[in-house]
C-alpha cells in the first residue's frame, strides 16, 4: 500500500523490487479443504507444515514456496493452477452450468 498527498494507492502484480511487497496470491485451498473435509490441522500434516501456515496461505496474508505450492497441489491432485493465480478467482456461481447449454 503506498500513501501520497493522503490518497491510499494499492498496486497489486507489479514487480515485488519496484515497492518492497511480494505481488498477491489468490488461492482456493480453503475451498478444497472444505470439500474433501479437512482441518487445517490435518492438511499441515499431510504436506509437512504448521496448521497456522495453512490458515496464513488461506487469509492471502502468506505466498507459499515453490515447494509447498507443488506439495498441495499434488495432494489435492490438480494443477497448481488450479489452486493459486495471480489474478482473483471468478466465483463459481457465475460459471455457466452444464443445463445452460453453454
Amino acid at each position: 500500500m503506498l500513501r501520497y498527498s493522503n490518497i491510499a494507492m494499492r498496486m497489486d502484480n507489479i514487480n515485488p523490487s519496484l515497492n518492497n511487497e511480494e505481488p498477491c496470491i489468490y488461492n482456493r485451498l480453503a475451498v478444497l479443504r472444505a470439500e474433501r473435509g479437512l482441518t487445517r490441522q490435518e492438511l499441515a500434516n499431510a504436506v509437512g507444515v504448521n496448521y497456522q501456515t495453512i490458515g496464513f496461505l488461506e487469509r492471502g496474508d502468506y505466498n507459499p514456496s515453490l515447494t509447498l505450492a507443488f506439495a498441495l497441489s499434488q495432494y489435492f491432485g490438480v494443477p497448481i493452477e488450479a489452486i493459486f493465480s495471480p489474478q482473483p478467482f471468478q466465483p463459481l456461481k457465475v460459471w455457466p452450468t452444464a443445463a445452460s447449454g453453454q
